[in-house]
């Protein structure tokens, strides 16, 4: 019985000693325990207004009050019953040693925001101003700058599944014309002869030209190369006079994607049954020969038709070097960092081309090999030919081709300026809390 009471008795002390606490005790006001981020919600507001860009719209036409009613309608609708705020415009010009920011517009629902207040910033630019970019031309001051597009309608491609070489050769069109003095999309093989034997099309520098090949594996010869020399060893020696053709003109020659010369194409030539290669028609095999010819022409070797081993070797998933992932932000280009390579090109087949140095590691090197690059010919200090190898599995992704050239030529962007006067108006929203604790 007396253990009961003494029990009765500590519970009955406990209790009141708790009361009394809590009585006395002064706890803090639930804003303080959770308090509202005010600066988080003023720039969240601003980018909710922003989102149809009526806030830009109204920051650019304070005198319209149909705009500036809807803007404090959406305005109060976005915050809550307790919040108080305040939006005021600044016109943005540049002074002789800063910016000035000009007060031009304000819409409140409070005289005053309190002790507790906190605000957010937004540049909105104006709609009637367009921004753009003025790309340099490349060629337009050391001669040259003419872009050749293969765009033959008597050949067909290999290595390009999914895509026909015409359609191909219209997105580099759109890609790159813009970063040259000229380009020209080479319609046939015919033109491809005339420019091949230093025959401008349209009056255009011939000298330093860049050519693109968009048939893939295959490369299309002309029907007046189709017999011999230039058919010797299936046609090798065509490449070998192809990369004569290189150095004499210092051009750059890009094969876009697998074996750079593995077949030759021409659909009036090629017309037998033994002339459709893997069934495509008007297609002729030159194998590993044809890789080894070009580099020997370019490199001003005697022709040698005596090696055919295999001067590629698949290497699995590779990696944009640092330097071309750099420029895919400068340009706005932006393929995938990681493609496959099954014909990346040995390091070890390239040291009997005396001075043949790379001018551009497009990928990584790895096991021994480069799965992209462009190589250049150098007679002492000068290049002499140039030569870009994607050795990549298809499909292709010509976003790598443009990315490669751009990344060598370096053409630079004259941007549009940002801070012009009229242009650009600073939004500030200040929020402060009213109403219970």
């Amino acid at each position: 019985m007396m253990r009961t009471i003494e029990v009765l008795i500590v519970i009955i002390i406990i209790t009141g000693a708790f009361i009394a606490a809590s009585y006395f005790a002064v706890l803090p006001w639930p804003r303080q325990v959770s308090p509202m981020n005010l600066r988080r919600l003023s720039f969240t507001t601003l980018q909710l207004l922003d989102s149809d860009y009526a806030l830009s719209d109204a920051a650019f036409q304070t005198d319209n009050a149909t705009l500036w009613g809807g803007l404090q309608v959406a305005l109060s609708a976005s915050l809550p019953p307790n919040v108080i705020y305040n939006l005021t415009v600044y016109d943005v010009s540049q002074g002789a040693t800063s910016q000035l920011y000009v007060p031009v517009a304000s819409i409140s629902n409070a005289e005053s925001l309190g002790a507790t207040s906190d605000a957010s910033s937004y540049l909105v630019a104006s709609s009637n101003v367009t921004f753009n970019v003025v790309p340099e031309k490349i060629g337009e001051h050391s001669g040259g700058g003419t872009l050749y597009i293969l765009n033959c309608s008597d050949a067909n491609g290999w290595w390009i599944t999914g895509y026909t070489a015409q359609g191909l050769a219209q997105d580099l069109y759109n890609l790159l014309s813009p970063y040259f003095v000229n380009t020209i999309m080479v319609q046939n093989t015919t033109q491809l002869w005339r420019i091949l034997n230093n025959n401008t099309l349209i009056g255009e520098t011939l000298q330093n030209a860049v050519i693109i090949n968009t048939f893939g594996e295959a490369v299309p010869i002309p029907s007046a190369y189709c017999t011999t020399p230039y058919s010797n060893d299936n046609y090798a020696y065509y490449f070998y006079f192809l990369g004569q053709r290189v150095r004499a003109y210092n051009w750059t020659w890009a094969s876009i994607v697998g074996y750079p010369f593995y077949y030759v194409t021409n659909t009036g030539n090629f017309t037998g049954q033994s002339d459709q290669a893997w069934g495509i028609y008007g297609i002729k095999s030159v194998a590993q020969r044809g890789c080894y010819a070009f580099l020997q022409g370019l490199t001003d070797k005697t022709y040698s038709a005596s090696d055919s081993s295999n001067i590629y070797q698949d290497v699995g998933v590779v990696n944009l070097s640092s330097q071309v992932l750099e420029n895919c932000n400068y340009y706005g280009i932006y393929p995938s960092s990681s493609q496959t390579s099954t014909r990346a090109i040995q390091k070890s087949k390239l040291t009997t081309y005396t001075n043949l140095t790379v001018g551009l590691l497009m990928f990584d090197e790895k096991s021994g090999c480069y799965p992209g690059a462009l190589y250049n010919y150098r007679s002492g200090t000068r290049i002499d030919g140039s030569l870009l190898v994607l050795g990549l599995t298809r499909t292709p992704d010509i976003r790598l081709t443009a990315l490669g050239l751009l990344s060598y030529y370096k053409p630079r962007l004259y941007r549009s300026e940002y801070t012009a006067n009229g242009t650009s108006r600073l939004v500030v929203l200040q929020l402060g809390l009213v109403g219970g604790v």
